[in-house]
């Protein structure tokens, strides 16, 4: 009995025709958007083995002592986890089934640690564990798009939409750990700020509260090409192929406020 008196507004509100918000041809939009962007594909960095002769330069204790550097690939879901995203949408309505739009939009994640790999180290028979830190993760994106709705305009309608654009993600820094070995690669260049194409689709629906506002609520896939790699501290080390990556594929999930005018 709860659930359906709690249910009941929302159903009301979705099932409203009192009001017109949405695209309608010649009038323009205005929407701020907010939500979360769940990574579901794509790599912080690859994979490789290195050879190392001598570990005296990463430790002096160590001179003379070889290992055997084996780092596996690590996803952004591993590394970054969950961002958030905001930003700003513009619109123009073409009819009123159907929108271009552009969108300026700011996608965050807190920085994120994990281990890499291994240290193989012969004198010892053994394999050490090496541990990677990565900076946040600070992207921003401008696109172009269009959406097309369904059903009768007045009324919670659903869409679908495209887009294409561009994201300039800011430059990232790495620490690599071997805490066995008392190695420490502390705040290491590994990719630079820089642009990267991007394009997605989206789903989701509309729903007026009045002539002039509404809601949206919306998912979708989005996809950020790969980031411009800085190998000056990685190369030495035979890793200069780990970062020749970065690609992004995420499924956001987003609820903006819109008004028509």
């Amino acid at each position: 009995m709860r659930t359906s008196w709690f249910l009941l507004p929302l159903a009301a509100l979705v099932a409203t025709s009192a009001h017109a918000a949405g695209p309608e041809a010649g009038r323009f939009s205005f929407g701020i958007v907010g939500g979360v962007d769940v990574p579901v594909s794509g790599d912080v960095h690859d994979g490789a083995t290195a050879p190392v002769p001598d570990l005296g330069p990463l430790n002096p204790a160590l001179a003379g002592v070889s290992a055997e550097l084996r780092v596996g690939s690590r996803g952004h879901d591993r590394i970054y986890d969950l961002a958030t995203t905001a930003g700003l949408e513009f619109g123009y309505g073409l009819s009123d089934s159907s929108e271009i739009f552009g969108s300026v939009r700011q996608t965050r994640a807190d920085e994120g640690r994990v281990q890499v790999g291994g240290a193989y180290v012969p004198a010892l028979a053994t394999e050490l564990p090496v541990y990677g830190s990565f900076g946040d993760y600070d992207a921003l994106t401008a696109e172009i798009g269009y959406r097309h709705y369904f059903g009768t305009a007045g009324y919670a309608r659903p869409f679908f939409g495209a887009r294409i654009g561009a994201t300039r993600t800011d430059d990232i820094r790495a620490s690599f750990e071997i805490p066995a070995a008392g190695i420490t690669i502390a705040n290491a260049p590994f990719y630079q700020s820089g642009w990267s194409p991007t394009g997605g689709l989206d789903a989701g629906v509309i729903v007026p509260v009045s002539d002039r506002f509404s809601f949206t609520i919306a998912s979708g896939v989005r996809y950020v090409g790969d980031l411009k790699d800085d190998d000056s501290a990685i190369a030495g080390l035979g890793l200069g192929n780990i970062n020749d990556t970065g690609s992004r594929v995420s499924v956001p999930v987003t609820l903006s406020a819109r008004w028509d005018f």
